[in-house]
């Protein structure tokens, strides 16, 4: 075979060889696809599901991209000390690299920013300033060491913009002891506060999730609103990180609060509520499972609970 020849036959050889190994990776990662999706299928502000059923794969979590519909999240403070007060900086730049100054306000705020470490154990909901530039910055005191995930969870005023969940990695120097993923559990118990999750948690389908605020044996039946309402939760899936934001059905002050909310999949999550009573908004935490859909016990909570992760600020 003369030298042409060798070199086409190597070339169609190479073509074949990236083109198989391109099918592989996008049937065994779909959420590489995440990012082709419709903005209302991820995770985010407005994550309240609506209907029956639905495959799992249409409900793409967020916050496991750090660039998605057009817009990035520049994380400026990468890393911070446990232990010391802090000024996390970050930006969201479009698509041509400038910083965005117009959001669509969300309960209030413009943008919200989520921070937690990756056993789940540390949590914070922030909201940081907003500098003219683009800029945003908040303070923060983590006195735990370790690899933390924050989420930046926002709209662009852009007409053609959805509400995103961007997320990066967050690195928290200093002595650093893992722990484990409290256990399921049903109660969490906070400042004197006790709160109790019923419903569940599903794979793919919506189901209700009912959160009830009690105090010293009472029910809590003056709850106050936090950003316009009078409950906020956050899921976080063990592993990865994938983040749900979801917010409550109709309801009246307390004792309850109800949300509706979808998993992407079967596995451990770590669900916080934050509520507000008495001036002062508290964060009550849970470990949930999710069963694979289809199961006997079709993806019902196995248990809810452990101690709380953290105040939100």
């Amino acid at each position: 075979m003369n030298n042409a020849l060798r070199i086409t036959a190597f070339a169609a050889a190479l073509a074949a060889t990236f083109g198989t190994a391109y099918g592989v990776g996008r049937s065994v990662d779909p959420l590489v696809a995440a990012e082709d999706r419709p903005a209302q299928q991820h995770g985010g502000h407005g994550g309240g599901e609506e209907g029956g059923a639905k495959p799992a794969a249409d409900h793409a979590p967020g916050g496991l991209q750090i660039s998605e519909g057009g817009y990035t999240l520049d994380l400026a403070t990468p890393t911070v000390r446990a232990g010391a007060r802090t000024e996390i900086r970050f930006a969201v730049k479009d698509d041509s690299g400038r910083k965005v100054t117009a959001y669509q306000r969300e309960h209030g705020k413009e943008l919200h920013f989520i921070l937690a470490s990756t056993d789940l154990t540390q949590y914070r909901h922030l909201h940081p300033v907003r500098a003219a530039d683009g800029t945003w910055s908040t303070p923060v005191d983590l006195p735990e060491a370790g690899d933390y995930r924050v989420f930046a969870d926002f709209t662009p005023a852009a007409a053609d913009a959805g509400n995103l969940t961007l997320g990066a990695d967050l690195a928290v120097s200093g002595a650093y002891r893992p722990a484990a993923l409290p256990a399921p559990g049903a109660t969490a118990e906070v400042d004197g506060y006790r709160v109790v999750l019923g419903g569940e948690l599903r794979a793919g389908r919506s189901g209700e999730l009912k959160l009830s605020v009690s105090r010293n044996g009472r029910p809590v039946t003056d709850l106050q609103p936090y950003l316009g309402a009078y409950g906020h939760l956050v899921a976080l899936r063990s592993g990865d990180l994938a983040y749900l934001h979801v917010h409550p059905n109709e309801g009246g002050p307390g004792p309850e609060v109800s949300f509706t909310a979808t998993a992407p999949s079967a596995g451990t999550y770590r669900l916080f509520l934050d509520f507000k009573h008495e001036g002062k908004v508290r964060t009550a935490a849970f470990t949930v499972r999710v069963a694979e859909p289809g199961n006997d016990d079709g993806g019902h909570r196995e248990g809810g609970a452990g101690a709380p992760a953290g105040h939100a600020h």
